[in-house]
């Protein structure tokens, strides 16, 4: 069946599941050796699970909150929450017990499911508090039976006490598109996080749209994907799950970042979805690596560099061309496994230097464009329709774009929220007849391609009025090898300054003594040599610590939250507008 003609999430997978039957689904390791289970089990368990979470008394619509690390057992609680009539709600695991007391609240879930006694050691606590939690299911045993009035299950005994009736919870999966499917609570960048109401017609719009795009720009086949990135992010949560459920593919789970270099070489996916910043440090090793290798690869790199930068190749060009798909080009896609087809960058802008970076090495990456709020996927580049860097390409199909007269990207379609968790003020905000209010800036190019400049409330207003978009200019800092990490601010001042985290390897390299913010202010400088007068970054301070997801300055997907670091540095940062150099 089309993904157009399904009514639910629950109905697509258990149809995908009868087709496939025995062949492998969900991977993961265990030592040194990748394990799977088929279609067939996962579906028997989903049905499984599903039937226990009724008889522990969940009704429709009641919210189960799931905490738990990517792994096989995620997709199958996800489903079976769906398939008991009940509403997902996806927790990160990188969660504080304030952040997990506010979803609890928020959503008013009457049951949580966590993977492991340490993320339970969060968890607990704020279900303790929750007023109306009443149950929690740990997958691993959790070593005990209560916390205060809280009655825990073990996941196991749960499964293993039911028949997993596939076809009687397949015919239970008889709600519509439009009813709720899981409340995914925006990471935060800017403040508390919202509960966005995803409903399954948009996950499921979501999926034909980026199959169109398989389908149409790439040669199809069994499709495997390596998940990464935090199965409660929007991102990850439609395109490393349903994503993959929708084409019949596989899905392995990720050991960690630090082995994902040996799991993609292991693996061999075909479809990768990674944030940019992921890009960014592939990057820097690859040119790290190369430096090591000696002037002919450091050779081979630049020519690359070079030949993509050509307008159009010439028949002069053929010969260089096939030395380099022998030489670095091969090296760099057997990196990735041998046989990926796309690797797709979204959750936060990409820098086109990193973009053009990869694609000089043989390696197709596209950028997308999305919002929770969204589904989230709103548009992606097109290898038919020329890949342009500078943008994240045209709207996927069965969603609108149209730029509004301040510049806002506004979406409408069926992959559009049907609003806030309990929170209607922020809904009409955003959602006006219809269109979704992105809080984007940007416009359509020639060929239909969306343009981002910035998002409307981090773009600096300098002291005359100019827009800068901090975002650009953090983009060209952190390309320097020096700079691992960079922040910028001057809005309503004169210039920027900026907040700088460098490179470990680079500074602890440098001489004793070394002064490292004038060393880092060099890097700057270069970079400024580019920028318009209005970019340009006139004094730096360093960082105490990395940005990190544990230290708060980072969301899950790796973005930047401008208003923790600007609480935590702001005093340094406006005193160095009062410095004199």
């Amino acid at each position: 069946m089309a993904l157009e003609h399904f009514p639910n999430l629950v109905a697509m997978f258990f149809a995908r599941a009868a087709q496939h039957q025995d062949a492998p689904l969900l991977f993961w390791k265990e030592g040194e050796t990748w394990r799977s289970l088929s279609w067939a089990e996962t579906a028997r368990q989903v049905a499984a699970l599903a039937e226990a979470l009724r008889g522990l008394g969940l009704k429709r619509c009641d919210r189960v909150l799931l905490v738990s690390e990517n792994r096989p057992e995620w997709a199958i609680a996800d489903f079976a929450i769906m398939a008991a009539d009940c509403i997902t709600v996806p927790a990160y695991t990188s969660n504080t017990v304030g952040d997990h007391a506010h979803v609890l609240n928020d959503s008013g879930a009457r049951a949580a499911i966590v993977s492991t006694a340490a993320l339970a050691k969060t968890l607990l606590p704020a279900v303790a508090r929750s007023s109306e939690c009443e149950m929690v299911i740990g997958i691993e045993p959790l070593q005990r039976e209560r916390i205060g009035a809280v009655r825990i299950h073990e996941w196991s005994k749960l499964v293993a006490d039911q028949p997993g009736d596939v076809a009687a919870a397949a015919a239970r999966a008889t709600y519509k598109r439009e009813d709720i499917a899981c409340v995914i609570y925006t990471s935060g960048t800017g403040g508390s996080p919202r509960g966005v109401r995803q409903h399954h017609g948009a996950i499921l719009q979501n999926c034909a749209g980026a199959g169109d795009v398989i389908r149409g720009d790439f040669k199809t086949g069994l499709e495997i994907f390596l998940s990464l990135l935090p199965m409660s992010h929007a991102y990850e949560h439609t395109f490393g799950l349903h994503f993959p459920i929708s084409l019949g593919g596989q899905i392995h789970y990720a050991e960690s970042i630090e082995k994902l270099a040996s799991n993609m070489e292991e693996v061999g996916p075909t479809i990768m979805i990674v944030v940019p910043r992921l890009f960014e440090l592939l990057r820097g090793r690859i040119i790290k690596q190369i430096e090591k290798q000696g002037k002919a690869a450091q050779w081979l790199l630049a020519q690359a560099l070079a030949l993509d930068a050509k307008p159009k190749k010439s028949v002069a060009d053929k010969p260089l061309d096939l030395l380099l798909d022998l030489t670095v080009r091969k090296k760099v896609r057997a990196r990735f496994g041998g046989r990926v087809k796309a690797l797709v960058s979204g959750g936060a802008p990409l820098n086109p230097e990193v973009g053009r970076f990869f694609r000089a090495l043989g390696v197709t990456l596209l950028q997308g464009y999305g919002q929770t709020e969204a589904g989230p996927l709103i548009s992606v580049n097109r290898p038919r329709a020329g890949i342009a860097m500078e943008t994240v390409g045209p709207p996927v199909m069965g969603t609108e774009v149209r730029i509004a007269a301040d510049g806002e990207i506004l979406v409408r379609g069926e992959n559009v929220m049907h609003g806030y968790w309990r929170n209607d003020a922020e809904s009409a905000r955003v959602l006006i007849d219809g269109w979704l209010h992105t809080g984007d800036v940007g416009h359509l190019d020639e060929a239909g391609r969306i343009v981002i400049t910035d998002r409307k409330k981090d773009l600096i207003v300098n002291d005359k009025g100019d827009n800068v978009s901090p975002q650009r200019v953090e983009g060209m800092l952190t390309l320097e090898p020096e700079i691992a990490q960079a922040m910028v601010v001057g809005d309503r001042r004169p210039y920027l300054v900026g907040l700088i985290v460098p490179d470990r390897e680079w500074e602890a390299s440098l001489p004793d003594g070394s002064d490292v913010t004038k060393a880092v202010m060099a890097a700057v400088d270069r970079v400024n040599a580019g920028l318009s007068v209005i970019e340009r970054v006139r004094r730096v301070m360093i960082a105490d610590e990395p940005f990190t997801i544990e230290n708060g300055s980072l969301t899950p997907s790796l973005k930047v939250r401008r208003h923790v670091l600007r609480d935590r540095y702001g005093a340094q940062l406006d005193a160095l507008y009062g410095a004199k150099g």
